[in-house]
């Protein structure tokens, strides 16, 4: 029964990369709060599950010409570079970007309503 739980952290994971917005600002939470998976497991899970959707956005991009191919390089090389040192970092340090990832969160979410974005967002169609 505990894997129908996992599909539906997918899905929502899922939703959410489709339209955008993240898939692991969902299922990272869901996954640790809910489903008592270890804050590292829900990282690689989430990774792996970007690997087919960030592909399948970049096609889409691509087909529709919303892609400038001059900044890429100035772009991917230190997203990289810093993609890579910061794995090292998360291997000896799980709780505290635990933490630190709960408290980004939090932050986000109080902007969000302090601002007004989520009222003036939901309104809109």
């Amino acid at each position: 029964m505990k894997f129908l739980w996992f599909v539906l952290a997918g899905v929502c994971g899922g939703m959410l990369a489709g339209m955008g917005m993240g898939g692991g600002t969902l299922t990272i939470p869901i996954l640790v709060l809910l489903l008592s998976a270890e804050q590292l497991t829900a990282q690689f899970a989430n990774l792996v599950a970007f690997l087919p959707t960030g592909a399948a956005a970049l096609g889409m991009h691509a087909k529709n010409g919303l892609i400038k191919a001059k900044p890429l390089p100035y772009i991917l090389i230190p997203a990289l570079l810093t993609t890579a040192a910061a794995s090292f970092f998360a291997k000896d340090c799980g709780d505290l970007i635990g933490k630190l990832y709960g408290g980004f969160l939090v932050i986000i979410a109080v902007s969000g309503l302090v601002s007004g974005a989520l009222p003036a967002r939901a309104g809109r169609r």
